[in-house]
C-alpha cells in the first residue's frame, strides 16, 4: 500500500479530511493523494504555495515571519499547514517548504525541506529534512516525508484515543 493510499484509508475510518499546502512539491501531494480511487471520500483541495506572497495572503503565514526567516523554516511550514487546515475546513493540513534546487534560497542549502502536519486537539508537527541528490529526487522524498509524517501522526493519535476510550490504561496491543 502506498503512503497516499495508507494516509487517505486512516482518514477514511476516522471519518476525516485533509488539505495540503504546497511549496517546493509544486502540487506533487495532492497529485500523489488523488491517485488513490476514492480520494475525494478525505482529500478536500490544495494551495500550491510557490510565491511568497501567496502563502502570506492565502494561507495566513505572519508577514513579519516570512520577512525575518524567509519561506525555508519551520514554522512557516507549521503555519502554513495550519492555514491551509483552515482555508479547505478540514482536520487536518499538511505542507511542504524547502529547497528543490538548483541553487540555495533565503540562506538555506538545497536540499533543506520541512514538512508538517497540522490537526485536531491543536496538533502541530514538523520535520527537517536535509535530502540529497537531484531536484525531482528531493520533491519525490519530501512527498514521501510528509505523508509518512502524517500517516505516523494519524496512527499516534488513533492510539492515544485508544487509550482514553480504554480508561487510559495505557495497555494496548500492537
Amino acid at each position: 500500500m502506498t503512503a497516499a493510499a495508507r494516509v487517505l484509508r486512516l482518514l477514511g475510518a476516522r471519518g476525516e479530511t485533509l488539505a495540503v499546502a504546497e511549496s517546493l512539491t509544486g502540487g506533487l501531494v495532492a497529485a500523489e493523494l488523488t491517485s488513490v480511487p476514492g480520494a475525494s471520500r478525505s482529500f478536500r483541495g490544495s494551495v500550491t504555495a510557490y510565491a511568497t506572497s501567496v502563502k502570506r495572503d492565502v494561507l495566513g503565514v505572519d508577514g513579519t515571519l516570512l520577512g525575518e526567516r524567509g519561506a525555508v523554516d519551520p514554522e512557516v511550514a507549521l503555519r502554513m499547514a495550519a492555514g491551509v487546515r483552515r482555508v479547505f475546513d478540514a482536520d487536518w493540513g499538511v505542507s511542504t517548504t524547502g529547497v528543490a534546487g538548483p541553487a540555495p534560497q533565503d540562506g538555506q542549502p538545497v536540499g533543506t525541506v520541512y514538512v508538517a502536519v497540522a490537526g485536531p486537539s491543536g496538533v502541530e508537527k514538523v520535520s527537517a529534512l536535509r535530502l540529497n541528490g537531484e531536484r525531482a529526487d528531493i520533491r519525490s522524498e519530501s512527498v514521501r516525508s510528509v505523508l509518512g509524517l502524517l500517516a505516523n501522526e494519524l496512527g499516534e493519535n488513533a492510539r492515544a484515543q485508544d487509550t482514553e476510550h480504554n480508561g487510559g490504561n495505557g495497555c494496548l496491543q500492537p
